[in-house]
């Protein structure tokens, strides 16, 4: 299943790309989404959905199969398990940005999304429906979040606007030595543990200098899909509800004229 969505960010392309593929940051801002560790290039946490009373959470994994720096490129790869055993959720993502304005960044994503199980009776048609209305809730909070950090509390004095790529850059080096000070935390805490207690295997060593940190993140409330289609769905419906009784008025009438 292909969906396209295009949605607009209030940032100079190299900002926007630079919080764009900072996963960690955004996560907050998808729908129903929660980030629990970070392991390496591997993202994991769990999705939740809902259909009226049918409620599924996707455990599953998501990292970076490309991203290029210069030609503002990513491509996201993500795989989830229904944690009941329902189906199976896979989708490969590919985010591809480009300027509007100096101050302005469009985001194009192509998604191939595959399911199977209960979620996987909904045709295209309403998945698409479902894929823009979350999208536009990312945009919509990334923003809020966006205008969050870049506003200054009351009083402060206003600040000359700083060159963006310096920004973009600034961002992306916080990002690496958070995860670096997190990485050598891990090592020293396995080096500790290793006084009096001989030498490690091989597998020990490389789980330890991986390491994997955890993510306090709040619990999101289930994406409710037929809140996210909202008409499209009950136009479907009414449709198909049409449809059944304009077949039983011609079965009664039918019957009558024998």
């Amino acid at each position: 299943m292909d969906l396209n969505n295009t949605f607009e960010v209030a940032r100079p392309i190299e900002e926007a790309w630079a919080v764009l593929t900072d996963l960690e940051r955004i996560a907050p801002c998808l729908p129903g989404a929660q980030l629990t560790e970070v392991e390496g290039d591997d993202y994991r946490g769990f999705v939740k959905v809902k259909v009226g009373p049918i409620t599924a959470q996707f455990k599953g994994v998501a990292n970076f199969v490309e991203r290029n720096d210069s030609d503002h490129r990513a491509v996201l790869s993500g795989k989830g398990r229904d944690t009941r055993g329902a189906g199976n959720a896979s989708a490969l993502i590919t985010a591809k940005l480009e300027p509007v304005s100096d101050s302005i960044t469009r985001v194009n994503v192509d998604t191939d999304m595959k399911i199977t199980g209960k979620f996987a009776q909904f045709g295209r048609g309403v998945m698409a429906d479902v894929s823009a209305a979350l999208m536009d809730q990312f945009a919509q909070n990334l923003a809020e979040m966006l205008a969050e950090e870049g506003s200054g509390g009351p009083g402060e004095p206003e600040q000359s606007e700083p060159d963006q790529s310096e920004l973009a850059e600034s961002v992306r080096a916080e990002s690496e030595r958070a995860r670096a000070e997190q990485s050598e935390q891990t090592v020293q805490t396995g080096d500790a543990s290793d006084v009096g207690g001989g030498e490690r295997s091989a597998g020990e060593s490389t789980a330890a200098s991986g390491g994997v940190r955890k993510i306090d993140m709040p619990e999101p409330e289930a994406i409710d899909l037929i809140d996210a289609a909202g008409a499209p769905v009950l136009k479907r419906a009414a449709v198909l509800i049409g449809v059944v009784v304009a077949l039983v008025v011609l079965r009664r009438l039918l019957r009558r004229s024998r």
